[in-house]
């Protein structure tokens, strides 16, 4: 299985899936985007800042997906994790994966999705109100900071 895995601290673009299903091997492509919701631990907010040990992370993250792969053949998958502020209603982790059919597809993404969260060094770090987001010293750089892909 091809694996990519990737931090940035732009705004996340859905890839076309073409380029991790080609070779005729998918019928199947897959994809999740979890966005920043309006409201953390019951109060309204314009956004969630996060953080995480990005080496360890990647590394981490690179192990989950190639042993979820032992049970749940795909032909590739690609995450994207945002790090940094993330306004409400933009997706702070996308991933897309490609499968013979659609089983095994989402059975990894369902799987690595509950990984994530239990195992990888990625954290909230606060949640914004709307004036601390137009106040903040940690909006995201202009620029793109990714991570080296992993293959």
């Amino acid at each position: 299985m091809r694996i990519e895995v990737h931090f940035t601290r732009e705004r996340i673009v859905r890839p076309a899936p073409e380029a991790d299903a080609g070779g005729g091997e998918a019928g199947a492509w897959v994809e999740f985007a979890g966005i920043v919701r309006g409201v953390e631990e019951g109060r309204r907010i314009a956004a969630l800042e996060y953080e995480a040990y990005e080496t360890m992370a990647l590394r981490v993250m690179r192990e989950i997906l190639a042993t979820l792969a032992a049970r749940h053949p795909c032909e590739a998958v690609r995450v994207i994790h945002r790090v940094g502020v993330i306004p409400v209603g933009e997706t702070a982790i996308w991933i897309g994966a490609a499968s013979s059919h659609r089983r095994e597809a989402l059975a990894l993404v369902t799987e690595f999705m509950d990984r994530l969260k239990q195992d990888v060094p990625i954290w909230k770090r606060r949640a914004l109100a709307a004036g601390e987001l137009s106040t903040s010293s940690h909006e995201p750089e202009s620029g793109n900071r990714d991570s080296a892909c992993l293959s």
